[in-house]
């Protein structure tokens, strides 16, 4: 079906990773045009927006997202470059690789897990909400989509990540109250998360090569698989879809291939190496 998403303009925060890069095909694909947010990896996230994107679909920002100047500078800079900003998807985000307890936990890590994660998606929420209210509403069923990225970590906890866990469980409450402020400011506009689990990215990869590692997380999970970028996506294209998605509002679609608090398969009955050639990894 047609979403509707042809000639909108999207911003993505953490453009330059696996998810931000496949957001921003996905979107382009579709007809919108992209404002693409990085902290670091400019020269890798321009190379892959020159090869990858349609011409004149996108615009490159810089701007760290727990700074509230930056990310509001940078979003006014996509308004003015675009005329307008119809929908904000808050991607950026860190998972600090190392398994630590709580208590073995340095508050620097704390600190900087949060400012990213849950602060940085605080901020860069309200910047959007300042743009829309410096603007006239859209018209009728075209109205604004805000899209965070959670985490099954969230939902579930993760044993070793706490400071993770705890940014991502805060974003249950920022789209529960901004999906009763947000129509204020436009009356079709929608909050909403997607909430991934395991996912093929390079923030994962190195446990991605781990067999212990993907059996142990995939015994909780009915599909037998870990989810791409793509997968994720879609997912956001979806409830970004002003066609699709204009009666939703303050959800949360868990893409984690049925993951749940129990165990579903034991460990010898996870095809962990099947996974990993999916993957396309040796």
């Amino acid at each position: 079906m047609d979403l509707g998403l042809q000639d909108r303009v999207a911003l993505i925060t953490g453009a330059s990773g696996g998810i931000g890069q496949a957001l921003a095909a996905g979107f382009t694909a579709e007809g919108a045009r992209v404002a693409l947010q990085a902290r670091q990896r400019h020269a890798a996230l321009e190379a892959f927006a020159a090869e990858s994107l349609p011409p004149d679909s996108f615009l490159l920002l810089s701007a760290d997202v727990t700074r509230p100047a930056e990310i509001e500078g940078a979003i006014d800079q996509a308004a003015l470059h675009f005329g307008r900003l119809d929908a904000c998807i808050v991607n950026a985000g860190i998972w600090p690789p190392e398994s630590l307890r709580l208590d073995q936990l340095s508050p620097a890590r704390i600190r900087e897990t949060l400012e990213v994660d849950l602060l940085g998606a605080i901020w860069t929420a309200r910047a959007f909400m300042q743009q829309l209210a410096r603007r006239k509403p859209a018209p009728a069923r075209r109205g604004a989509s805000l899209t965070l990225i959670g985490s099954t970590a969230g939902r579930f906890g993760e044993r070793g990540h706490a400071d993770y866990a705890v940014s991502k469980a805060g974003l249950y409450g920022l789209v529960r109250s901004l999906k009763n402020e947000i129509v204020a400011l436009d009356p079709e506009g929608r909050v909403n998360m997607v909430e991934p689990g395991w996912t093929a990215t390079p923030m994962a990869e190195g446990t991605l090569h781990d067999r212990a590692a993907i059996r142990r997380a995939i015994r909780t999970m009915p599909l037998q698989r870990v989810a791409t970028a793509a997968d994720i996506a879609r997912a956001v294209l979806f409830l970004s879809s002003p066609a699709a998605a204009a009666h939703i509002t303050g959800e949360v679609l868990t893409v984690a291939g049925g993951m749940e608090g129990r165990v579903q398969w034991e460990s010898e009955q996870v095809d962990a190496a099947g996974i990993q050639r999916r993957l396309g990894i040796a």
